[in-house]
């Protein structure tokens, strides 16, 4: 007879399947109608291999709780939902890349085009009163024009000075810079080196190698396969990109395998 532990796990493995498949469906929309068509809480979105890897484990743990159902196995369902609370209590971290709830009372119905609504013609007090209030907001200042003095009278010697050609004064030469010294060109040209960068980068590359090593040596011990470790260590918080973590375990296979086997 099932437990209320049994139900429980049952009906959540129901409600999990149900939004898989919504997801599922989702997977063909584009990235505009996928963000519209939920209420979605921050996340990235899932890939449709992932919604089917997620769909065959749902599918795969009801089948079990379902055999300990029929072997009268009633501390399966409360170990498993103990295991749930405390990887949400102790073990999860902050991550971006779940699969969140798609329920089917929250779908929205995807906006189409909005027909095209003609304009109404505004009316012959309307267009008075914009006009009105166009002139009087761009009406601009009148500036009284000031007198011009009378032209000067037109004698000959008045002539000759209009006529005379005014030749502007020579600008100074500009001094010649002299060229640097040899010995300050080539302190100029040496690039000034920092000794703490290398030792940085080199401590920040073997810290993050360190962690990766030890990340897949819990999650192997876990009982996970080897090839779900690079995307469940490259979607923790502070480890390296998804391509950086595979090299990091191509290349120290044997070093974790020893850890695992020693462990």
């Amino acid at each position: 007879m099932a437990t209320p532990a049994d139900q429980r796990l049952l009906e959540l493995m129901e409600k999990w399947l149900k939004s898989l498949e919504r997801h599922a469906k989702y997977s063909s929309l584009d990235d505009d109608s996928y963000w519209n068509i939920q209420p979605w809480v921050e996340h990235q979105r899932p890939s449709r291999w992932i919604i089917d890897l997620a769909m065959q484990k749902t599918l795969a743990l009801r089948a079990h709780v379902q055999e300990r159902v029929k072997t009268g196995d009633a501390q399966y369902s409360d170990s498993l939902e103990l295991m749930i609370f405390l990887a949400n209590l102790v073990g999860s971290e902050h991550i971006e890349r779940f699969i969140p709830m798609a329920d089917a009372d929250s779908e929205r119905a995807l906006a189409r085009a909005a027909p095209h609504v003609p304009q109404q013609r505004p009316t012959d007090a309307t267009t008075t009163s914009v006009a009105v209030t166009a002139t009087a907001t761009r009406e601009m200042p009148k500036f009284v024009a000031a007198k011009r003095p009378p032209p000067a009278a037109g004698t000959a010697q008045v002539a000759r000075t209009e006529r005379r050609i005014v030749v502007p004064p020579k600008a100074a030469p500009k001094p010649i810079a002299k060229p640097p010294a040899r010995a300050a060109v080539k302190s100029a040209a040496k690039p000034t080196k920092n000794p703490a960068a290398a030792p940085t980068d080199r401590e920040a590359a073997d810290a993050a190698r360190a962690q990766v090593i030890a990340d897949a040596t819990r999650l192997v011990q876990w009982g996970r396969k080897w090839y779900e470790l690079p995307e469940l260590i490259a979607r923790m918080a502070d480890r390296p990109a998804l391509p950086e973590v595979r090299r990091i375990l191509k290349e120290n296979k044997a070093a974790i395998d020893a850890k695992v086997g020693g462990g």
